[in-house]
């Protein structure tokens, strides 16, 4: 009685082996499911970086680790810091002839100048001494310069006569020294924008360029 008992519980009890083992495999296997769909979505969800090509090729997709590695050196060089040290006193010196004008000046014209002049070049003066701050030069560098070799600086016998100068006859100084002042400007910045190897520079002598040619142009009218 109790063999045969034993016979019918056996199936029984292996029913509910089986079945408990196909639970625990369906589960596994939907754990591992879900984990592949969450490394997947993952890598899905990373940030990527889309590179244009050169012309007539095709924009690349990086990840932010290539795209660091892609990004070109800007690191300032010997021009970018003789750019940046020389610009600052060349606008110095502008902001100084612009200082005589509302005094000594007798056009309108004159006067909103200098006041334009002052307005754009003593920030500038401000963003790049910051600059200097943030890239200082190397140990052991030189950082003089020679201020009569910058073009366009004016003399200081001619600082001397526009100080002097009143109505009519300071007009026509100011914009001869200023003109010369800007074309030297320009020379400075096209210099920078040719050997310098900086993106902030770059941009400053860039804003120069524009600025101060535009500048030429309408003093070479006024006068």
């Amino acid at each position: 009685m109790a063999k045969a008992l034993r016979s019918r519980e056996a199936p029984t009890a292996l029913l509910h082996r089986t079945a408990a083992a196909v639970a625990t495999a369906g589960l596994l296997l939907t754990l591992a499911g879900c984990q592949g769909e969450g490394t997947d979505r993952a890598a899905e969800e990373r940030p990527v970086v889309v590179a244009p090509g050169r012309p007539g090729e095709k924009a690349r997709t990086l990840t932010p680790e290539q795209a660091a590695k892609a990004k070109p050196d800007d690191s300032p060089n010997a021009a970018d810091r003789a750019y940046v040290q020389r610009m600052i006193e060349h606008h110095r010196q502008a902001l100084t002839m612009s200082a005589l004008a509302p005094e000594r000046a007798a056009a309108d014209g004159v006067k909103r100048l200098a006041e334009r002049i002052s307005a754009a070049q003593r920030p500038e003066i401000g963003a790049m001494e910051k600059w200097l701050t943030l890239h200082p030069a190397p140990s052991g560098g030189s950082g003089g310069h020679d201020h009569a070799a910058m073009p366009g600086m004016a003399t200081e016998e001619q600082l001397k006569e526009l100080t002097g100068a009143g109505g009519a006859d300071f007009d026509r100084l100011f914009l001869k020294l200023m003109t010369a002042h800007h074309e030297g400007a320009v020379k400075m910045a096209g210099e920078a924008l040719a050997a310098g190897n900086n993106v902030a520079v770059e941009e400053m002598a860039t804003e120069v360029v524009a600025t101060q040619s535009a500048e030429i142009h309408r003093m070479r009218a006024m006068g």
